[in-house]
Formats: C-alpha cells, sequence, structure tokens
C-alpha cells in the first residue's frame, strides 16, 4: 500500500533551522563558531536552532578529539572567539545513523540501487540489473522488486526513495518525457512506485540528483560556483550557484548537447555538423567504424582506446580537444569556480588531457585564469547514490 502518512521531512522548522541543519550535514562536525559565522547567525539565534535538532535526533555535540573536521566553504577560515579559548572543543554532527534513504538510478537499459545513511554512506552494496522491459509498468515493478529486497536488508527501514533518471520531471513525482525508455506521455512514477514499495519516493532528472550530490557530499562542497558536464549516450550540463542548483524546467532536455564544439566534426540526428552529439557514445562508434572502415559498436572503440590502438588514439585525442572545446564554453559564459566532468564514458577524458588543455586554450584568452576541471570517477554506483543524497536533500532541506 501506498504510504501516505511516512514523513518525508526529518522535523518541522524554519528556513533558517533547514539552512542549519543542511550546514552540518555539508560541513560537519563543525563548531558553533563557524557554523554562526557560515551562516550569519548570531550565536544566540544559533544555539536556539541547534538545541532544537538536538530535541528533534537529528544533530548531537561531540568532542572535536574524536572526530577529525569537516570540509569547510573555500577560502573560509573560522574566527574564534576569545571567550571560548581554553575550553573544551566541540563540533556539531548529523546523526546520520537515524535514518537510511533508497537511491534508484535508471539508466539506459538498467536499473542501479542502493541505500545509504543520512550522509551517504553505503549501507548496501550496489545491486544493478537489466531492464525487461520498458513498458512503465514493468519498469516500475522491476524497481520495486529490487527496492523491497534492499530495504528488508538495512536497519532503520528506509525513510525515503530518490530516484534520478535521464528524463524529464514535474515537482518530483511525474515523468512526461524519457527518451531513453520510449516514454512520450506522463508517468506518475512517485505515485506508482510508492504504491509498490510502500515508501515515499521522490524522483528528478539524474543529471540535476548528481549535482545535488556534489553540492552536499562531494566534489561540490563549499564551491560558491561550479558546473557539471556529463558525457555519455547523451550530454549534460548543470550548473550551483552557492550550493543551490541554478535551477529552470527546461534543464533536462539536454540544451547543452547541440553546442558547437568542431567545425569539421560528424553530422548530428538533428543535422548539425560537430555539434556536441559527438561526445555521445553513438556518434563515437560512428566515428570509428568510419576511421577503421568497418561497422564497431562504442565498446570496440573503448577496449582498443585502453589498449592504445592508433586508430583510436587518434579519435581520444579528436574527442577530448572536442571536450576542451566545451569546457572552455561553458567557463566564458558561467564563470564557474570548478568544472566536474562525468557521465559513462567521463574516462575518455582520463586517458589524455593535454588535448582537453589544448582545446580550453584555443577559446580563451591567454590572459584569462586558467580554466580548474575535475575528471570524477564513474560508476552506476555512484549515480545511484547521487539519486538517494537527493532524497536527503529533500528530507533535510
Amino acid at each position: 500500500m501506498r504510504s501516505d502518512n511516512a514523513p518525508k521531512r526529518w522535523f518541522m522548522g524554519s528556513d533558517f533551522t533547514r539552512h542549519v541543519a543542511q550546514a552540518i550535514t555539508q560541513y560537519g562536525p563543525i563548531s558553533r563558531t563557524a557554523l554562526s559565522q557560515i551562516l550569519g547567525l548570531s550565536q544566540g539565534a544559533l544555539s536556539r536552532i541547534t538545541s532544537d535538532l538536538i530535541y528533534a535526533g537529528v544533530i548531537e555535540e561531540i568532542n572535536d578529539s574524536t572526530h577529525g573536521p569537516g570540509r569547510l566553504p573555500r577560502d573560509f577560515t573560522p574566527k574564534e572567539r576569545a571567550e571560548r579559548r581554553g575550553r573544551p572543543r566541540t563540533s556539531m554532527r548529523l546523526r546520520a545513523e537515524e535514518r537510511s534513504f533508497v537511491g534508484v538510478s535508471v539508466h539506459d537499459t538498467d536499473v542501479s540501487v542502493i541505500v545509504v545513511d543520512a550522509l551517504c554512506h553505503e549501507l548496501t552494496s550496489c545491486h544493478t540489473e537489466s531492464l525487461v522491459s520498458t513498458e512503465p509498468q514493468a519498469v516500475i515493478a522491476q524497481i520495486a522488486g529490487i527496492v523491497n529486497r534492499v530495504a528488508a536488508s538495512v536497519t532503520p527501514s528506509p525513510v525515503l526513495v530518490g530516484v534520478g533518471i535521464g528524463a524529464h520531471t514535474r515537482e518530483g513525482v511525474d515523468v512526461t518525457y524519457a527518451p531513453f525508455l520510449h516514454w512520450d506521455d506522463t508517468v506518475h512514477v512517485s505515485a506508482m512506485l510508492e504504491e509498490a514499495c510502500g515508501i515515499p519516493t521522490v524522483i528528478a532528472n539524474d543529471l540535476n540528483t548528481l549535482l545535488v550530490y556534489e553540492n552536499w557530499f562531494g566534489a561540490g562542497i563549499g564551491l560558491p560556483r561550479f558546473a557539471l558536464l556529463t558525457i555519455g549516450v547523451g550530454v549534460g550540463y548543470a550548473l550551483s550557484e552557492h550550493g543551490h542548483p541554478v535551477d529552470d524546467p527546461d534543464n533536462s532536455y539536454g540544451l547543452i548537447g547541440h553546442v558547437l564544439v568542431d567545425n569539421h566534426g560528424p553530422r548530428c540526428f538533428a543535422g548539425h555538423e560537430g555539434c556536441a552529439q559527438c561526445l555521445t557514445t553513438a556518434s563515437l562508434a560512428q566515428e570509428y567504424s568510419t576511421i577503421l572502415g568497418q561497422a564497431v559498436g562504442f565498446d570496440d572503440f573503448a577496449h582498443d582506446a585502453r589498449a592504445g590502438t592508433p586508430q583510436a588514439q587518434t579519435l581520444i585525442n579528436r574527442t577530448c580537444f572536442r571536450l576542451g572545446t566545451l569546457i572552455a564554453t561553458a567557463q566564458n559564459f558561467a564563470l564557474p569556480h570548478t568544472i566536474l566532468i562525468s557521465g559513462e564514458i567521463s574516462f575518455l577524458a582520463r586517458l589524455n588531457t593535454e588535448p582537453i588543455r589544448s582545446g580550453i586554450r584555443s577559446f580563451r584568452p591567454s590572459q584569462a585564469a586558467p580554466v580548474k576541471f575535475t575528471i570524477l570517477d564513474f560508476s552506476w554506483t555512484y549515480w545511484a547514490k547521487a539519486a538517494a543524497g537527493h532524497a536527503i536533500a529533500q528530507y533535510i532541506g
């Protein structure tokens, strides 16, 4: 049965209370002094809020000597209050072990499911299955079956399911368009999954879940502005500003996918020559087939790329230069502090970063600051955790 009365929020409170809980989640363990300086709250206001959160069982006070410090915002240095000097140092931490969450990543022809605590630490291994059908009812039934199995193996029982899917979503409950699943009509994913597994469910575009995850638990913690680029079956782009996604209903339509990156590149399905679609698996397979003079798939290219064959190396260099061009374009428009690179074929970027830098330099003024980019480790476990991270952000923030 659908669990209508199950909590979708950990606690009741003001926006200030949620900001404090979010900051402790992101930066904890963290002292009250540092927390008040980051959030611009008085010591008295912060003390009242943290007391309420302690009473609600959301956070706890710990001795600094038993826990290492958390990650603080970039360029932030806490100023110690004089009256605190010489006293035992204490910090606030989230009681992450008190809640568990399920993360579901629906990708291409597979689904991956994992359970984590409130700091997105893994409580189970990641379970991945091939979809037996792309029909909505069948997909939901298969996801529910996996969720029910993994949820039964953890304590405490999960309070929320987060679903990340390569689709256009609406209000965290419906999918209105999912091209790789061939869904053109609205599918009430949240209600259907809640009905099937009895756990409240939130859904989001998978790129957006990854952006939230990086903000709360990953490489984006404390960064004032960063961008996320993903390459794989499609090309994705998202931007974070002061710890929050720059959101728009059109974000999940892959708007950056047709930005020009190579005047002499291959033609995409929409008829554009050299757009960012040349960074996708289908385009790379087609281009590699042309180089070899015979039809091959992306897996063949990936194998040869890792083996370092000359033909594959040629395409790697070309692809990485194009990626550098796309990175420079994103940097020139959005001016992020850092650009994070992910996606199922982001491993190609690790094979030769010099063409990436060459592509960036070709479209950046020589006087401009160097572009910082980080190639993230990719796995479907990571994306399933991102879906869970998005659920945690909804539950706390």
